[in-house]
């Protein structure tokens, strides 16, 4: 629970003395290893902390339930609760076997019945009473006595929302409540993680003229014969997720049909699993993911048609839109991890050889398009039979097919963030890394959110219109904070990687947007991570605008603490968006008031609809002299 929904990564700023409270605490065993966390996170700090455990520590569990109770009722709600003696009549009885099953999609997971029946309440019973404060004692807006009947129902408890019902008519219509809810709040990271990998048409490149002797002329010609028929696998990890348009349009520019660019299925379990025993990369999760998706090309996809080659790029770094940046490195771990899983593949013997196929993880510069055509041709010059006009051409189709994916995506965040502004919601924005995209590693947290009414925005979807940027960052301008709206100088001086700069920028924008909240999304032993995690908090935490993250993401989805946390989180942005709205209602107001005292003051008549003060007066007085 620490780990997986508490997510704080400075306790000490808490304070120092905590309190254990809830039924978990009568577990001995729970509470000394929730002691050894917390005193874990003070070492080498001039502080020890103090750790009470509650003395009524299941009661205490309920504080929280408690207040939220009592908010709802001073908003007029009424109570749904039947009643102590009817509570304690309660019977229940819970069933978990093969007879819950749920078969509505191909997981077929074990669900738990519990199927609750409440006693009839005798007739006159008085209504609960309760005393709030020094006020005399009211009772609670209950139903009526002789309005509650003896009830059976069912309560199911399900993986997800499908099997939550037992009829497959009523699993339908909950299912279309839920397109219906998506269809309105688009979720962008998984918009992102298809329209990396389709095709972007590029232009076909010239041949241009030969200056070979004849017989490597030659070879040039039937190697570009062969181009239309080759077939290339790609990994679908790491900075895949944003750099594939280039290397696609690289390749469709050069002949290769976009169907014979071939990528790994998205990560699945099954898919790590099946791959992972193989061999280690590195504690980062999507670096492992590298071995499983080469074993996925080797394995699934070239079994069922043969591969040519395997294309696994070093990526050395990255294009960028930031300013003032020391550099735009990718991740050393990332750039290093194709050679890594060459390595697990030709170690005992040379699987990919044994298979037919050359196995290329080229050293790239996406940042330095001059250097990466110069790479580029390097790597493919023979194999391909290229010319270097046709190559240069094929690296522009990929800067151009690169350039019209970022524009797509930003249009597409533009068109939400303006219906967001006026509807008064709220987006989420996801700072994380391009692969946080991919939903085998964001566990399926975003679609969560989606589904309970929150857009999701990734950081290349952002938009910077003029208007916007303007918006949220003259006034660093102005004040001389920065040189360029586009730039992480004022906070952040280490701007080395590409990645965590991008960050840095997405949690400036956010904290300068009303309508955004950030959650953040980081893997397990991220080293590039770990030094903004404090960072991320502070800027977004300045402007008043809520946070969340999910750290220390890995291979395990414990999908009981990730509903939990994403509850808990919902609960918050509601409050919050009822707090926006209620500041803008109210700015509303004395924008109003401040323009009718401006007429008055000119003396001009009243706006339409607006109420005459001097005329009302004046009716008011003449109804009282009749």
């Amino acid at each position: 629970i620490w780990l997986y929904v508490s997510q704080i990564p400075n306790l000490a700023k808490l304070g120092r003395r905590f309190v254990l409270q809830g039924g978990t605490q009568h577990n001995l065993a729970a509470v000394k290893s929730q002691v050894d966390f917390i005193e874990g996170r003070f070492k080498g700090k001039d502080v020890t902390p103090d750790v009470f455990v509650h003395t009524h520590t299941g009661e205490s569990g309920a504080i929280g339930a408690a207040l939220e109770a009592a908010r709802l009722w001073g908003e007029g709600h009424a109570t749904q609760f039947i009643g102590l003696d009817a509570v304690a009549a309660i019977a229940y009885t819970t069933t978990r076997n093969e007879s819950t099953r749920c078969y509505f999609c191909k997981n077929k997971c074990l669900r738990t019945f519990i199927d609750v029946e409440t006693a009839r309440r005798p007739a006159g019973a008085e209504a609960f009473v309760y005393k709030r404060g020094p006020e005399e004692p009211h009772a609670a807006r209950i139903r009526a006595a002789e309005e509650a009947k003896a009830e059976t129902h069912r309560i199911i408890i399900a993986t997800c929302e499908k099997g939550t019902v037992e009829d497959v008519a009523d699993m339908r219509e909950i299912k279309r409540g839920l397109d219906a809810v998506k269809k309105q709040n688009p979720d962008l990271a998984a918009y992102a993680a298809t329209a990396a990998f389709r095709s972007w048409e590029p232009e076909r490149a010239p041949a241009g003229a030969s200056r070979l002797p004849w017989r490597r002329d030659a070879a040039r010609e039937t190697a570009r014969e062969r181009r239309a028929e080759l077939r290339i696998g790609l990994p679908r990890v790491l900075n895949m997720y944003s750099l594939a348009p280039l290397f696609t349009a690289y390749f469709e520019s050069l002949g290769l049909g976009a169907q014979n660019l071939v990528w790994s299925d998205y990560t699945s379990e099954e898919l790590y699993r099946a791959g992972a025993k193989r061999g280690a990369v590195d504690p980062c999760f999507p670096s492992k993911l590298g071995i499983p998706h080469v074993h996925n090309l080797l394995t699934a996809k070239h079994a069922k048609k043969p591969l040519d080659a395997i294309f696994f790029p070093m990526v050395d770094d990255l294009p960028s839109d930031l300013h003032g940046c020391v550099d735009h490195r990718s991740c050393p771990t990332v750039a290093t991890t194709p050679e890594a899983v060459k390595a697990a593949f030709t170690k005992e013997s040379d699987l990919f050889a044994e298979a037919g196929i050359r196995y290329l993880d080229t050293f790239v510069n996406p940042g330095q398009p001059v250097l990466l055509e110069r790479q580029l041709y390097d790597a493919f010059e023979d194999w391909l039979g290229l010319t270097p006009r046709e190559n240069a051409h094929a690296v522009a189709e990929g800067y151009r097919a690169l350039a019209r994916y970022q524009e797509d995506l930003q249009a597409r965040g533009g068109e939400i963030l303006r219906r967001l502004e006026a509807e008064d919601r709220l987006g989420i924005v996801l700072l994380g890394r391009p692969y946080h995209n991919d939903p085998g590693i964001n566990h399926g947290i975003l679609e969560e959110f989606q589904k309970l009414g929150y857009p999701i925005f990734t950081q290349q979807s952002l938009p910077l219109d003029a208007d916007i940027v303007a918006r949220l960052f003259d006034a660093d301008l102005a004040s001389g904070r920065v040189q360029h709206p586009l730039s992480v100088n004022d906070v952040w001086s280490n701007s080395y990687s590409e990645n965590t700069s991008h960050k840095v920028f997405a949690a400036k924008y956010v904290a300068r947007h009303p309508n955004l909240v950030a959650l953040e999304l980081s893997n397990f032993k991220c080293g590039h991570d770990a030094p903004i995690y404090a960072l991320i908090e502070d800027i977004i935490e300045a402007s008043g605008t809520p946070s969340f993250s999910f750290k220390d993401i890995d291979e395990n989805k414990p999908a009981g603490s990730i509903k939990i946390r994403v509850e808990t989180i919902d609960y918050f942005l509601r409050h919050h968006r009822e707090q926006l709205q209620r500041r803008h209602h109210k700015r509303e107001r004395v924008e109003k008031e401040l323009e009718a005292m401006e007429r008055r003051l000119r003396g001009e008549a009243p706006a339409s609809g607006e109420p005459d003060e001097g005329r009302q007066a004046a009716a008011a007085s003449a109804r009282q002299a009749s």
